[in-house]
């Protein structure tokens, strides 16, 4: 499954009726903290994973999203599948930190709740927010495209929560720092893989790129040759990027612009991805890459 959302949500066609469910019931005991289990239903946690039956549905699904995004975990014990993704969402609703709810559902056990919510087959996974479905997926679906479809149900839910620091990414700078350019560009890669608008990840393997451009290159006789040969387009990038990595990233972005403007067809282009490429290392909040990008779109147009 590539995108665990689905595109034609059920929920707007009125397929998810919860209305016999809005009626008084008692709250249910949170799931006590424990040892996670390889079997659905295991205890971790505290009140970040918890057992709703119909009986407290209300209480601890429908009302609790009304300030904390709950996903429901539609499982049972034979389900061999749901031995695989259960014990995922259970720990990542440990590290969000409470940030939303994981509400676990035994079908056999609340067969009125799994045919309210349509269930067909599990595992089956919905988001409710503010009272309301909001999203779903059924099947077992990779980790990473797990953490952004939650990512976008606390967006839905309009909370706000810090990513914790990717290991693979320190890997990956380190790798860099180093000098082992191969294994750094490995690991960035893997990384664009799994989230292809990771900042980070980008500006690393830019870097990357950079320190083998520049790799064996005699600074100070480059610098002198782009002066001395201002058409020469290899010149001036090498030039560029001896300047970024020493520093100057505002001087080799207005040579680079200055490039363009005195280019035209395939050089320009050249010139022009180059510059882009450049821009990525800094990110798109430095500053001086907004003033850069306002003078290269001049120079384009």
């Amino acid at each position: 499954m590539s995108d665990p959302r689905i595109t034609s949500s059920i929920f707007t066609r009125g397929a998810v009726d919860l209305s016999a469910l809005r009626a008084p019931a008692p709250t249910a005991a949170p799931v006590q903290a424990g040892p996670p289990a390889g079997a659905p239903g295991g205890a971790v946690g505290g009140v970040t994973v918890i057992d709703v039956t119909e009986a407290t549905f209300q209480s601890e699904v429908l009302e609790r999203s009304l300030t904390t995004p709950v996903v429901i975990d539609f499982w049972a014990e034979w389900c061999e599948p749901c031995k695989q993704l259960s014990p995922v969402l259970e720990r990542l609703a440990v590290e969000g930190g409470g940030a939303w709810v994981l509400a676990k559902i035994d079908v056999d056990a609340n067969p009125r709740l799994a045919q309210m919510f349509r269930v067909q087959g599990i595992p089956m996974v919905y988001a409710v927010v503010g009272g309301q479905p909001v999203d779903a997926f059924s099947g077992v679906v990779p980790e990473a495209q797990l953490k952004q479809w939650i990512q976008a149900v606390l967006k839905a839910g309009g909370v706000a929560l810090t990513e914790p620091a990717d290991p693979r990414l320190d890997e990956a700078d380190d790798a860099l720092m180093t000098g082992d350019l191969d294994a750094a560009e490995r690991a960035y890669r893997k990384i664009l893989a799994d989230f292809p608008a990771d900042a980070a990840a980008e500006a690393g393997l830019a870097q990357v790129g950079l320190a083998r451009r520049v790799g064996g290159a005699d600074p100070q006789g480059a610098l002198a040759a782009a002066a001395a040969n201002p058409d020469d387009v290899d010149a001036q990038l090498l030039a560029a990027d001896i300047e970024v990595i020493s520093g100057l990233a505002e001087q080799a972005y207005k040579r680079l612009v200055d490039t363009v403007r005195r280019t035209a067809g395939d050089d320009r282009e050249k010139v022009r991805q180059h510059l882009i490429g450049l821009f990525s290392i800094a990110g798109p909040d430095d500053p001086a890459v907004a003033t850069a990008r306002r003078a290269l779109a001049s120079a384009l147009f």
